[in-house]
């Protein structure tokens, strides 16, 4: 038979062992109090403007809890008595009386209201510009730039026929590039019928094609003769913009 009193813990044993109790608990104290300062810093960090933490980081001596200032309220001694205030505080020089409407400015090239751009629309509503008022008006200052005397006005009048003149020669050109296209896509069509692949014309066989129609037109016209021999002449000029010359030391030499 084994004895009951061999199973019974020893005083000692119960001490210890209250002694490891007591340890678990204080330990789950100072974690919890540890919790809710984490909890305290945390909030006192969300209410800190990214402002004061950048200040706080540069040099350390910005106080990042600082609480704001509250603006005191005017003072009255007597409830009849008008509210005294501070002459420290600067007074707005400008008051709004009356509410004025805003003024609302609409970009027309920017606002849905306004519709979107059809460009052949707007060719053919505004084509008679470069048809009829832009040449009158160009042979109305040329007509002008030759009663005037003052330099200043002639040199204005001639701005604006060089003005005119490059509007009427934009114009022409993109008409020329509108007219290739339409032939190049009749032909496209008529291919895509026949179950060919759509081609698609660069920038650079446009160019290529009006070059070969004003060919055709100089040469109907008999002027594609002095217009070969006006190319030759700026390209040699520009030649010989980088072409070598002599030194003056070089001749003196020779002699």
């Amino acid at each position: 038979m084994m004895n009951h009193h061999d199973d019974m813990p020893t005083s000692s044993k119960i001490k210890f062992e209250l002694s490891d109790d007591e340890e678990i608990e204080e330990e789950e104290e100072e974690s919890a109090s540890e919790d809710d300062g984490e909890t305290e810093i945390q909030e006192v960090l969300a209410n800190v403007t990214f402002e004061e933490l950048q200040k706080a980081r540069s040099d350390g001596s910005h106080v990042v809890n600082k609480r704001p200032k509250l603006e005191r309220k005017g003072k009255r001694e007597n409830k009849n008595r008008p509210m005294e205030i501070s002459s420290k505080k600067p007074v707005g020089r400008f008051r709004e009386v009356i509410q004025a409407p805003k003024k609302v400015v609409r970009d027309p090239r920017f606002e849905s209201l306004c519709g979107t751009l059809n460009v052949d629309g707007f060719k053919k509503r505004y084509n008679f510009l470069y048809e009829n008022d832009l040449p009158a008006e160009k042979e109305q200052l040329k007509n002008q730039m030759k009663k005037t005397k003052d330099p200043q006005a002639l040199s204005g009048l001639k701005e604006r026929v060089s003005w005119i003149d490059k509007q009427l020669k934009s114009a022409s050109t993109k008409h020329g590039d509108k007219e290739i296209l339409v032939k190049h896509k009749k032909k496209e069509r008529e291919a895509a019928k026949q179950g060919k692949q759509p081609y698609y014309l660069k920038k650079s066989e446009i160019r290529k094609q009006q070059l070969v129609e004003k060919f055709k037109e100089l040469k109907e016209s008999g002027k594609l003769a002095s217009f070969i021999e006006k190319k030759r002449r700026k390209n040699a000029a520009k030649d010989h913009r980088f072409m070598p010359y002599r030194r003056s030391n070089d001749n003196l030499q020779e002699t």
